[in-house]
């Protein structure tokens, strides 16, 4: 089966569908970085299934994790790259075996001049994209630590998140030393159980708690 009808551009003109059928698929293994901070935007990524991480990396070495790329979600420094020719600011990276189709650059440039329909969904995702980054921005400048550890708990645990305290840290935007307090803090009151590589929720009404102080 071709990639493209069952994926979120099926529904785009016959003509433009045609050109996508020309687009080969590829298996991407867990791990594999896709770019890195300085390279240029080789194409736009169509992610089928799995998922790909956009991390940001500061000039202490710290990470946070800027945004994830699941199927039907696109990734805005590619876009700006296409549109604008900026060099990525960051790197990304399969978090899951992952398989994508990669628009080269000149396709996507025409797609996005001759497919309205191709160019609704760019940049409609875009939109959507760029507001999710904008509540990143909200979350690591005005809300605490505590509720912003509680609400990726909580949104990770089912009752157990297999993450590190490392990876926590990174997908809250703080340093792993300020995680690893706060669950001690939190295992000592009985709210959650630590386990190497997984933490589980035993008290989820305690969390959801934090988020309302």
């Amino acid at each position: 089966m071709n990639w493209v009808s069952t994926s979120p551009l099926n529904t785009l003109e016959p003509d433009a569908l045609a050109r996508l059928a020309n687009v080969q698929a590829s298996a991407v293994p867990k791990g594999t970085p896709l770019f890195h901070a300085g390279d240029e935007v080789q194409g736009f990524a169509v992610v089928l299934s799995g998922k790909v991480g956009v991390y940001l990396t500061g000039a202490g070495g710290r990470e946070i994790l800027l945004y994830d790329i699941t199927p039907g979600k696109t990734c805005v420094q590619s876009t700006i790259g296409l549109m604008s020719q900026e060099l990525y600011s960051a790197e990304a990276v399969c978090e899951v075996d992952t398989r994508l189709a990669l628009l080269p650059r000149p396709l996507f440039s025409s797609l996005l001049s001759t497919s309205p329909a191709f160019r609704d969904y760019v940049f409609s995702a875009f939109a959507e994209r760029m507001q999710s980054m904008m509540h990143l921005l909200e979350q690591v400048a005005f809300v605490r630590i505590e509720s912003r550890l509680a609400t990726a708990l909580l949104d990770l645990a089912e009752p157990t998140a297999h993450i590190t305290h490392a990876e926590l840290a990174t997908r809250i935007g703080t340093a792993r030393e300020v995680v690893s307090r706060r669950l001690d803090n939190w295992s000592k009151r009985g709210f959650v159980n630590l386990e190497r590589g997984s933490i589980t929720v035993l008290q989820p009404t305690e969390l959801q708690n934090l988020l309302e102080t």
